[in-house]
């Protein structure tokens, strides 16, 4: 006879830790994640449920295949991952897990979760981030996003953490290593600077543009 694994009925649901990268749909009307491995062709919403990527029926975390959300124990595990050239763009996630669940040494598989908060890394230059920008890649119907400081989001498709927690909704918290936390509610005065600065450095970019076509333009 085989032998049942054991049950675990916490009272509340358990927290881990996992790495994405931050996505905005094409319309600009949702935002969400996508994972950095097998999950990394199906973007998820703050809170959503895990389906087979393998386009399989059955529900997921199935134990005969490798299906349903990912996320380890301890955030120094996620953090640490952040160190690769190919996962220096993700942002470190706090979930939690939801529904169904395989527990293993490291972390858990499971159902459904909801992300409770995004820490986003610096901007490319290495200042703090005030805008998640377009990384310039994506899957089909989704931009992927990246940390940007104002000066460097120019005319790229952005939004500001506070914009992003807000799209995102249910309670999303976002915050840049290095600055404050931001909820999904309303506007404080570091937030509502932020956002003037990504205004004004939008604003700088045009008119470079301008004066140069105004320089190049003969009948100008």
């Amino acid at each position: 006879m085989r032998r049942r694994l054991p049950e675990e009925r916490p009272t509340e649901p358990p927290a881990g830790y996992k790495i994405a990268h931050p996505v905005l749909s094409q319309d600009g009307a949702r935002a969400g994640f996508t994972g950095v491995s097998l999950g990394g062709a199906l973007p998820y919403g703050v809170l959503d449920e895990a389906r087979c990527v393998y386009g399989r029926r059955h529900r997921a975390p199935h134990r005969r295949c490798d299906c349903g959300f990912h996320c380890v124990h301890e955030s120094a595990v996620a953090e640490a991952m952040l160190c690769t050239a190919e996962h220096r763009a993700a942002v470190l996630l706090e979930v939690s897990v939801l529904g169904a669940y395989i527990r293993f040494e490291r972390g858990f598989r499971y159902a459904r979760q909801r992300v409770r908060s995004a820490t986003v890394g610096p901007c490319g230059c290495g200042a703090v981030a005030a805008a998640l920008a377009d990384a310039g890649w994506g899957r089909p119907g989704w931009r992927a996003l990246s940390a940007a400081c104002a000066g460097c989001v120019r005319g790229r498709t952005s939004l500001s953490l506070a914009s992003f927690a807000r799209l995102a909704g249910e309670g999303l918290r976002v915050r840049a290593t290095g600055g404050p936390v931001v909820a999904a509610t309303g506007l404080g005065v570091p937030e509502l600077a932020a956002e003037a600065a990504l205004l004004q450095a939008r604003l700088d970019w045009f008119q470079g543009q301008l004066a140069r076509l105004h320089d190049r333009d003969p009948q100008g």
